[in-house]
Formats: structure tokens, sequence, C-alpha cells
């Protein structure tokens, strides 16, 4: 007996997460795909400093409550 109960909205949440998540690597990793484990942090990153529709926010907003710096930001202001 499963000790998880289901939840359909929940599941149709994470089934579009896992969606998400399938396609990004096809826009980093390089055509002979050798470099699939390397560049799972840079898909990660961009998901998480992405803002959504619904939220307007990005989820890294939403879990630390300011926005992600990227390391070269540091060094070199944006404008």
């Amino acid at each position: 007996m499963s000790l998880i109960a289901y939840y359909p909205a929940a599941n149709s949440l994470v089934e579009a997460f896992k969606k998400t998540i399938g396609k990004l690597p096809k826009k980093f990793v390089s055509k002979s795909q050798r470099d699939f484990d390397d560049k799972l942090g840079e898909c990660l990153w961009a998901y998480c400093t992405t803002k959504r529709t619904l939220t307007k926010a990005t989820p890294f907003f939403l879990v630390y409550g300011c926005e992600a710096v990227f390391p070269l930001e540091l060094q070199i202001p944006s404008v």
C-alpha cells in the first residue's frame, strides 16, 4: 500500500516541470551529447533564474526573497 496520496493538481505540476527540464538540455548540450552532465548545472540555473508567467517572479526569488546575481556581475556590474 502506498503512503503517498494521489493529488492530480500536484501531479500535473510535476509533469510540467519534468517536461520543461527535459527540454532544457537540448539547448545547452553539444551535438555529440558528451557534455550532458557538465551542462546540468547551467540548465538548472537557467530554470531558476527565468521569470514565470503565472507568478511574474523567478523560482530563485520565491525561495530566497532576492534576485540571483550572476558571478560575473560581482566583478563587472550590468547596466
